[in-house]
């Protein structure tokens, strides 16, 4: 037990090291110590929206991103482009930019370089060939990367993105109101907020509630004298 009591320590410290950048997806300081941004530059809020394209959820944020004339960017989801290529042409149509979310929403291919390589090119071939456009921006699922998964994604030319404010849309429960709070509370420029437009992996029909805070959210970028913009 002795000798293999320094090996499990080493290889729970080689854990800690392999997956540290997963603490920024929670917290600032590690997001600003591993060089992952949660914010953009200038008197603008991005919003943006993890997991679809979705049936339903996408048209309907669509929809309400056009009546209130706001900009975002959409994290899609490979497996969800395959399924669902002209919702994937209706959001660059509408003006919106595109975001990889991985082909898997599965963080544990994070764990290795083969498996992220694959599933990260698998997601840029969907969205290519769906809408003829290669995506720039990287979110991995959960927002959790590895020091691994961290140093692939900027090897394959993407820039990482995570959020500095969610609306936690996707827990059973949510509704507008709460959602918009929490997406909004102490709102400054250059904050990100992370929504979802899909229900694929999160509470059931999560998304209408989202589609129903997109205006009070609005609301109060607009009272804070602020806009939304798109990358």
């Amino acid at each position: 037990m002795n000798i293999l009591r320094p090996l499990a320590v080493a290889a729970g410290g080689a854990l800690t090291v392999h997956w540290s950048p997963a603490a920024a997806a929670v917290l600032p300081t590690a997001a600003r110590a591993f060089g992952i941004p949660t914010r953009v530059d200038g008197a603008r809020v991005l919003l943006t929206f993890d997991d679809g394209p979705h049936p339903e959820g996408t048209p309907a944020v669509l929809d309400e991103l056009d009546r209130l004339g706001a900009s975002a960017v959409f994290f899609v989801s490979g497996e969800q482009v395959e399924r669902y290529p002209e919702l994937v042409q209706e959001i660059a149509a509408a003006g919106h930019d595109l975001g990889l979310h991985g082909f898997r929403h599965q963080a544990r291919r994070q764990w290795s370089r083969g498996l992220l390589v694959d599933d990260t090119r698998r997601a840029l071939d969907s969205v290519s060939a769906a809408a003829g456009i290669e995506p720039i921006l990287y979110r991995p699922p959960r927002g959790v990367f590895s020091r691994v998964g961290l140093r692939l994604i900027r090897d394959l030319g993407l820039r990482p993105l995570l959020w500095s404010k969610w609306g936690r849309d996707w827990e059973r429960g949510a509704t507008a109101e709460s959602i918009a709070a929490r997406a909004t509370a102490g709102l400054e420029a250059g904050d990100v907020v992370l929504l979802h437009d899909a229900d694929h992996y999160s509470a059931p029909g999560s998304w209408r509630a989202t589609a129903g805070a997109l205006g009070p959210i609005a609301d109060r970028i607009a009272t804070a004298g602020l806009q939304t913009a798109s990358v």
